[in-house]
């Protein structure tokens, strides 16, 4: 999954954590040290033990779409004869709309935050701004270097999702932030990856997390403050000023537009408070 189907470290890792509890429980329940062995039922009773651990219905879902992976690896390989996972059925999730910052909240964080101009504050600035400028990706933002940025057509290159490849262009602020940025980091560091630690390391998915959870738990009242957050912030504030849909599904460097199409409840519901406030008969 990492060398062909290039799917992210995230998920990459995700899978390898959903696989190495499934052998553990194989092992502690089943006395089976051969994960490959496992049968339909000892599958169904792990999914059922997990049900009853209370877990969420879509990590479960999650956990079965890695054996579902592992399992038609293994019978293309002909390592088995009979995938065990083909009976199984995804358990029902709730549904659930993108949190999102509001617009005017967005721009109060923005406009007021005293971020600091020595390194650490405008890395995490450019963090903020990046991440909610452009909609890209944790796994993507920890990947970039220098040579992704292109200040003289402001834009940056960005590798997704299977080694997709998309440009996004940045608005004239990011482009002045990147600029004064780049010099600083150039000068005390010298690094070819584009974001950095406090010492001058490749930063990583926690410590990014951390950034937006600090200036994002001070500006808003949302539960969730993962930089995630701030990508479906970038696509509902730009539908909601009226962008195409097949053009943020590009931005966002979705495979299909059905993905994209999640962003649209939330406009039909702003769409609707309008109507409720405005027309007469409402």
């Amino acid at each position: 999954i990492s060398s062909e189907k290039r799917l992210s470290p995230h998920t990459t890792k995700a899978y390898e954590n959903d696989l190495n509890q499934f052998t553990l429980f194989l092992a502690s329940e089943f006395d089976l040290l051969e994960p490959e062995k496992a049968t339909f039922l000892e599958i169904r009773t792990w999914i059922v033990q997990l049900s009853e651990e209370k877990l969420d219905a879509k990590t479960i879902n999650r956990k079965v779409a890695s054996l579902n992976s592992y399992f038609n690896f293994l019978l293309k390989r002909k390592l088995i004869e009979v995938d065990p996972t083909i009976k199984l059925k995804a358990l029902k999730t709730k549904k659930s709309l993108p949190a999102f910052v509001k617009q005017s909240e967005m721009n109060v964080m923005l406009d007021t935050t005293g971020f600091g101009l020595d390194f650490n504050g405008l890395r995490d600035q450019l963090v903020i701004e990046l991440l909610y400028g452009t909609g890209i990706r944790l796994a993507e933002i920890i990947t970039l270097n220098d040579q992704n940025v292109d200040l003289y057509n402001n834009q940056i290159k960005v590798t997704g999702k299977r080694n997709k490849q998309r440009i996004i262009p940045l608005n004239h602020t990011l482009s002045q932030l990147f600029g004064a940025y780049l010099k600083l980091k150039n000068e005390q560091f010298g690094n070819d990856e584009l974001i950095l630690t406090n010492t001058g390391k490749k930063a990583y998915p926690m410590f990014i997390q951390r950034i937006t959870e600090k200036y994002l738990g001070q500006s808003t009242n949302l539960k969730k403050t993962s930089p995630h957050v701030l990508r479906h912030t970038f696509a509902t504030h730009l539908l909601n000023e009226g962008a195409d849909l097949n053009a943020i599904k590009d931005l966002l460097g979705h495979s299909s537009l059905a993905a994209t199409q999640v962003y649209t409840h939330n406009s039909i519901k702003k769409l609707k408070d309008v109507h409720k406030l405005a027309h007469p008969k409402a």
